[in-house]
């Protein structure tokens, strides 16, 4: 997603100092898109290079935490792509499934990274409990999730039509923390595919009837009951 059109996304979706934490900051894209939109960031990025050119890029006031987020603070291992670092991953099995997947044919998980791990849970006894969590994390969405305990308004998780199972796990994991319901944003295009959020059934149907080769996006969530910016 372009700068321009990610800083007006994230202006209709965020309010002035909302808290929020950017799970797989990368290069801090979003992180920076979020701050100029007026939110208080807590961005998270265990891998390097990244975290040190986050150390070195990020404003002052965009707090980075180098640690990935899962179910329990431990260290964990990662599988990393070194010409595709963005696609490392921390899930179990993700390499062998990706691997046959549309879309990551061309990679290759050459080396191992051991990594950090905090949970969803000690940010917000840190930090606060955040208005939105976005996580782009590889597949390892349901873990993230794993280590969260209360609902929060908003959480977007990246979707891989070739792996929706991934996906479908995370729809029951936040079913599971508060009733939410959905609206994906595909590819980089900076807006909501549907007028109207739907519920979880209707999402599951959705995500089911998507071609292996669609493209990539985020699905986010959203409390029922509550209401975005203007």
């Amino acid at each position: 997603m372009r700068t321009v059109p990610l800083r007006r996304f994230y202006r209709g979706l965020l309010r002035q100092d909302d808290l929020v934490f950017d799970v797989g900051a990368h290069v801090g894209t979003r992180a920076r898109a979020m701050r100029a939109a007026g939110a208080r960031v807590v961005a998270l990025e265990p891998q390097a290079p990244f975290t040190t050119f986050l150390r070195m890029t990020l404003p002052d006031d965009i707090r980075l935490v180098e640690a990935a987020a899962g179910g329990a603070e431990t260290l964990a291992e990662m599988a990393v792509s070194s010409l595709h670092p963005t696609v490392s991953s921390l899930k179990a099995g993700f390499v062998e499934d990706a691997g046959a997947t549309h879309g990551f044919d061309h990679v290759r998980w050459d080396r191992k990274q051991q990594v950090q791990v905090t949970t969803l849970d000690r940010l917000i006894a840190e930090e606060g409990l955040p208005r939105y969590i976005k996580i782009d994390v590889e597949g390892f969405e349901l873990e993230v999730l794993s280590g969260l305990s209360q609902p929060v308004e908003m959480v977007s998780v990246e979707y891989l039509p070739g792996l929706s199972g991934l996906t479908q796990a995370v729809i029951d994991r936040l079913m599971e923390l508060g009733p939410y319901r959905f609206n994906p944003v595909t590819g980089e295009n900076g807006a909501f595919l549907w007028a109207e959020w739907r519920d979880a059934t209707a999402t599951r149907a959705w995500l089911d009837s998507l071609p292996a080769t669609a493209r990539s996006g985020d699905l986010y969530a959203r409390l029922t009951g509550s209401e975005l910016p203007g």
